[in-house]
């Protein structure tokens, strides 16, 4: 939040100065934005500082609710989305808490996609579709009471509103056709009265204080993960509440499939348009294939896990397919947890059928599965062929997405394009929509710009890619934004213990470390301790083809709570997450001359082995550290071996982890502040 402060308060800083093309208060929400964010805000927030919120203030003011309390720029929990304003008060009927929700825009004019009633045009002159104002609003207000139980205590404690004050209804007359809700009301210039109104009907004169320092207390839940968005979805309303684009993608394509599919038994083209249709047979070769791309925690696997939900509502098997055994495993192991007795065999049936690998599908007829979502597709390979794939099927030639694509009618593929970690990993957006589009195949690319993970933290994501050499600019300084805790540990032996007591409070915390270790076979029922700096010595995770008594399979390492015994690998950790991450950087990556190289031989990857070119290690090397560096939910500690990379990491990043006491107990790590190096600093007994 940049600023909470009463209507009255506010009204004296919506005062012109003479000679200022800006508020008072728009020149102190700036001064917040700097301060709290570390950096310069964007044209749009500013001119809605200085245009929208008076707008607001004013008729709070005009109603004699002076004393409301106003919250501008209300972060969402987890999340980088941020409400415009939440005003907080008492309920006139019940003396309760009351609080509004308000999103504000300056549009004047706005058209509805003929093809998603939820996405819209609002004039801004980019050409982009944004998610419908009011269901993004229903959208915040819905994630609001999931993650506070402050607001779920009654339900009518919170109410959300759109004003387009800017608007007449004539300029914006089709978003009115979404259905409206307590959670989103809209509201134009034509509606000024109206809006007035519902003020006085969520707010006395009284003092809003109380209701905005208990929303300002209240509990946060925590995030739900990957593995309980998909244990859930048999919940009405289980997992993810999808925000802003991840909420457009999901509703345009099953939208998509709905109006355009013959929902019969015939098997009739998914692609059918009776608004073009002509009496001509429907063109079964102009596929549509959807590609979603996003960074880490943008919620790509959530869109992928609540696309194959919303479709099995709607009577239509959807296949999701991954490169990643761990990912695929997990979701067949929790699908068979929901088995009735004697019934185990058909679950298993129908988990191999539902979540499959994406070299399964070399032989599957054209157009056979209706739907198949690609999740985790930067793991998409060359070929499907392998080591144990039969002479007379081996075809090295033909792209695996290629039979991704001409298998399903509607192939849909959700990606990272920094998250391929493999030589012969080529999944990017650009290539899958050559192959597709050379397949005469329509394509649309949907951005997710939002993210659930590292708290919500944008800058976080940039500050990783920088550090990495990922984005063409230098490595910077860690900047805290409130959103994500990074700290440096200076031993492996702290970063363990720091990660142990976190797993003890009952978060869930693991290690992984770059692949700099040999990985060995168990030795009879015990893991062997590969991975040695020092005196330190501790074990991979299981290998996938072994198992061994108290530890997890592999697939399970990041969800067992047996996991954090063991070191992962990028294999095991990619695609999922947990609150607490350390992180080990070995010595195939190295700090030198002001950015990170890449030490080949210090890599134990078996990938890397034969004739693979030094730029191929080199992006995969980079991008399993982007991985393992964004598998923190809450925070996220690093160590290096290498001194001088270590270092490095020290000037860069000021958060260290220290020892304290509390109270007189025995002494606890924290990741509270920088300091000294232990060598340096007192010694805590």
């Amino acid at each position: 939040m940049l600023l909470q402060l009463s209507a009255a308060e506010l009204g004296r800083l919506t005062v012109a100065r003479a000679g200022s093309t800006l508020l008072p208060l728009t020149e102190l929400l700036i001064d917040e934005h700097v301060r709290i964010k570390g950096g310069e805000p964007g044209k749009g927030d500013v001119a809605a500082w200085n245009n929208s919120v008076p707008v607001v203030v004013e008729a709070l003011l005009d109603r004699g609710l002076e004393a409301v309390e106003v919250q501008v720029e209300v972060d969402l929990p987890h999340t980088n989305s941020a409400v415009d304003l939440v005003l907080c008060g008492e309920h006139p009927g019940t003396g309760t808490d009351s609080y509004l929700a308000v999103e504000l825009k300056q549009v004047r004019h706005a058209t509805v996609d003929p093809r998603c009633p939820i996405a819209v045009d609002l004039g801004f002159g980019d050409r982009k579709n944004k998610l419908h104002p009011v269901r993004q609003v229903q959208r915040y207000c819905e994630y609001m009471m999931r993650y506070l139980p402050h607001l779920r205590q009654d339900p009518d404690r919170l109410m959300g509103v759109v004003l387009l004050h800017n608007a007449r209804d004539a300029g914006v007359e089709a978003l009115f056709n979404l259905p409206e809700t307590d959670h989103g009301f809209l509201y134009t210039l034509d509606d000024m009265d109206r809006f007035r109104r519902v003020l006085t009907s969520r707010f006395t004169a009284a003092s809003g204080k109380r209701a905005a320092e208990a929303l300002q207390r209240a509990r946060r839940d925590p995030l739900l993960k990957v593995t309980d968005v998909a244990r859930q979805r048999s919940v009405v309303g289980g997992g993810l509440t999808l925000l802003d684009e991840q909420y457009v993608a999901v509703d345009r394509i099953t939208r998509h499939l709905e109006k355009t599919a013959r929902f019969t038994d015939s098997g009739a083209d998914l692609f059918y348009d009776p608004d073009t249709d002509h009496g001509a047979a429907p063109d079964r070769g102009a596929k549509r294939v959807y590609i979603l791309r996003g960074g880490p925690g943008s919620g790509k696997s959530a869109v992928a896990l609540e696309l194959q939900r919303a479709l099995g509502l709607k009577g239509r098997e959807a296949v999701l397919a991954s490169g990643s055994h761990a990912y695929t495993e997990t979701l067949r192991e929790i699908m068979l947890g929901t088995a009735r007795s004697g019934r185990l065999a058909d679950k298993r049936r129908a988990a191999n059928r539902l979540y499959r690998y994406f070299n399964s599908f070399s032989e599957t007829p054209p157009d056979s599965i209706d739907v198949l979502i690609c999740d985790e597709a930067h793991r998409m390979r060359r070929s499907s062929t392998h080591r144990w794939t039969p002479k007379e099927l081996r075809d090295d030639n033909r792209p695996q997405a290629t039979e991704v694509i001409r298998a399903a009618k509607v192939p849909i593929f959700l990606l990272d394009d920094h998250q391929s970690i493999r030589p012969d990993e080529v999944g990017t957006a650009d290539y899958l929509r050559k192959l597709a589009e050379d397949d005469g195949c329509l394509v649309e690319v949907t951005d997710l710009e939002g993210t659930f993970r590292a708290g919500g933290s944008k800058r976080y994501q940039h500050w990783v890619r920088q550090l990495l050499g990922l984005d063409s600019a230098d490595p910077v300084p860690w900047r805290p934004d409130g959103r994500m805790t990074l700290t440096v540990a200076d031993s492996p032996e702290q970063l363990e213990q720091f990660i142990q007591e976190r797993g003890l409070t009952g978060a869930t915390a693991r290690i992984t470390a770059g692949f700099c270790w040999p990985w060995s076979n168990p030795d009879g029922e015990r893991l062997v301790d590969d991975v040695h700096i020092g005196d330190w010595r501790r074990p991979w995770n299981v290998k996938p083809e072994h198992r061994v008594p108290d530890a997890p399979r592999s697939d399970l390492w990041s969800t067992d709570r047996r996991g954090i015994g063991q070191i992962g690998c990028v294999y095991t950790a990619q695609t999922f997450e947990y609150d607490w991450n350390g992180v080990i950087i070995g010595p195939d990556l190295l700090f030198r001359d002001g950015r990170f190289t890449v030490d080949r031989a210090a890599s134990r990857d078996p990938a890397f082995r034969g004739q693979v070119d030094d730029a191929t290690v080199e992006r995969c090397v980079r991008n399993a550290y982007h991985v393992l560096l964004t598998r923190g939910v809450v925070g996220t500690v690093v160590y290096a071996t290498d001194p001088a990379t270590h270092n490095e990491l020290r000037r860069l990043i000021a958060g260290t982890i220290g020892m304290q006491h509390y109270d007189g107990a025995q002494a606890q790590l924290t990741a509270e502040g920088s300091q000294l190096p232990p060598a340096y600093g007192r010694r805590y007994g």
